[in-house]
């Protein structure tokens, strides 16, 4: 007994001393974030009960937590949702206000801006970054002038890079700045490379449809077998310290195009090569749930899986829709555009003993989300200068309501910089044909009633964007114009101080808020 007391009293003695350290270290959940490329909310079953694509490894997520019907994206292409989703920034408040990074294009995220990963370091987390970046790196090259568009040649890949994600907050990098051929393993490209300096030099090496004429190649490097490596390092890293909290941000290339499923999934669906690569796409989520089963880190582990934009048209949606399979549901438009099938997406959380198995949520949430969320674990404020247009969704994971959701608003932006504002049921469109360059045209195939230059839906009552109420509710617009002219003038959307937008480059005009101006002065 004597022997027991001695062993109990120091433990109970070590409690109460440091108490904090002992609660801290039991309530950081570890986080993996699922991010598809290109992957529409009609492309998951547990959404689209009438979709032809099984995805039984998302749908157990689902099944376990919490699906959000009501969740978007900041921009319907890739680049903007990145930034925004590891800033809590909308990512035109940047030099970019349209479109796309271009290979090898200089870092977008700040140097001195506190990211999702950076912040979860400072509170003792692990930090990974596997798959496709998009957000600029520094490589050495001749090109003085920094442009976004940067010819291979100018590279030299055998330098390590700089102010990539191990600058931004990352422990660990396995990926690609965006659809290259090659790896790089934190600062270094992995392996040999080889210059393809011409389109027939590419096709020789790959019979994958590669958009660029030049592209630094590793030896024996396959498109088809990204996901199953991305699988594999994920694993690999995770055991690594299993018993330190980690945040996995896992952004994986599919099923973007180059749509190259591995063989063991070619033909799989019955539809086409991306549906193929959507089941693949799920396959990897199920590769992630499946480590931390055996690790047995399930029931202290938040997983969330979401896209960065809606289905690309490059997935031969026409054969899709013979098909009976919609990659929008029930929504209107795709990638790149204003539509809802462009920004709405599956955001699906498993949280156990935190989040109501299968429930739903219809609260309206946005990709720039996950840095507040990350605060509200620790109970923390953001800094002012952090997270201008992030809002923590962890009230609607334990079933509350989040604070102000009915009024904030919600900004969209399309490949061509284009905006749509939401903000509680209604949505505002700056463009009658959903703001893409992509050659989609909705209104051809499907007009919207009272069609004009620009639209007002009612969210609630057409979902399907198929009525316009822009000359019933001049009110509504000129509410929303004028509320979403000064969330640009005090850069954020959130309550704080007001903070800077990047100014814009000497001769460059901002075109897409002309609307505004009588707002703006």
């Amino acid at each position: 007994m004597q022997k027991l007391k001695a062993m109990i009293l120091p433990t109970l003695l070590l409690a109460l001393l440091c108490p904090a350290t002992i609660i801290a270290a039991a309530e950081k959940p570890n986080i993996v974030y699922i991010l598809a490329d290109d992957m529409g909310i009609g492309e998951i079953a547990c959404y689209n009960s009438e979709g032809k694509i099984p995805t039984p490894h998302v749908d157990a997520l689902a099944s376990q937590g919490m699906k959000f019907m009501d969740a978007h994206i900041s921009s319907s292409v890739c680049t903007p949702t990145r930034y925004g989703i590891l800033t809590g920034r909308y990512a035109w408040r940047t030099s970019l206000k349209e479109g796309v990074l271009g290979p090898y294009s200089p870092p977008l995220i700040e140097a001195d801006r506190e990211t999702v990963a950076s912040f979860l370091k400072n509170h003792g987390y692990r930090t990974a970054c596997l798959g496709k970046w998009h957000l600029g790196m520094n490589w050495k090259h001749s090109n003085s002038l920094g442009s976004r568009r940067v010819s291979a040649k100018h590279i030299d890949p055998t330098v390590p890079i700089t102010n990539g994600p191990l600058d931004r907050g990352f422990d660990f990098f396995l990926g690609a700045d965006s659809h290259d051929m090659h790896y790089i393993r934190n600062r270094r490209v992995d392996g040999e490379v080889t210059l393809l300096g011409s389109r027939a030099e590419i096709e020789k090496r790959t019979s994958a449809e590669v958009k660029f004429n030049q592209l630094w190649a590793i030896d024996g490097f396959a498109f088809e077998d990204r996901l199953a490596l991305m699988a594999t390092e994920t694993d690999q890293w995770i055991r690594q310290a299993p018993d330190q909290p980690f945040f996995v941000y896992l952004a994986l290339h599919s099923p973007h195009n180059p749509i190259v499923p591995s063989k063991d999934f070619q033909g799989k669906s019955g539809l086409n090569s991306h549906a193929d690569y959507c089941m693949e796409t799920d396959w990897v989520v199920g590769q992630v749930l499946k480590t931390l089963d055996e690790l047995k880190l399930a029931d202290d582990t938040i997983v969330i899986f979401t896209a960065d934009n809606g289905t690309s048209p490059a997935a031969d949606v026409g054969t899709l829709l013979e098909k009976g399979h919609n990659p929008s549901w029930k929504y209107r438009g795709l990638k790149g555009t204003l539509w809802e099938g462009g920004h709405r997406v599956p955001f699906v959380v498993r949280w156990p003993g935190n989040i109501q198995p299968g429930t739903e949520s219809h609260q309206t949430i946005c990709s720039t989300d996950l840095l507040a969320s990350c605060a509200d674990l620790f109970e923390q404020k953001l800094p002012d200068n952090v997270g201008e247009d992030s809002i923590s969704f962890l009230p609607a994971l334990k079933g509350d309501t989040i604070p102000g959701v009915h009024e904030r608003m919600i900004v969209h932006h399309s490949d061509a910089g284009v905006f749509a504002i939401r903000k509680g049921k209604w949505k505002l469109m700056f463009d009658k044909d959903g703001g893409s360059r992509r050659g989609v045209n909705e209104q051809k195939s499907n007009p919207v009633i009272d069609s004009a230059d620009h639209l007002l839906f009612d969210m609630q009552k057409d979902e399907s964007e198929t009525t316009n109420l822009l000359h019933q509710h001049p009110e509504v617009v000129e509410s929303l114009k004028k509320d979403f002219a000064s969330l640009i003038k005090v850069g954020r959307s959130t309550p704080g101080a007001p903070q800077k937008n990047a100014p814009l480059r000497i001769g460059e005009t901002w075109t897409q808020i002309e609307v505004l101006d009588k707002y703006l002065k």
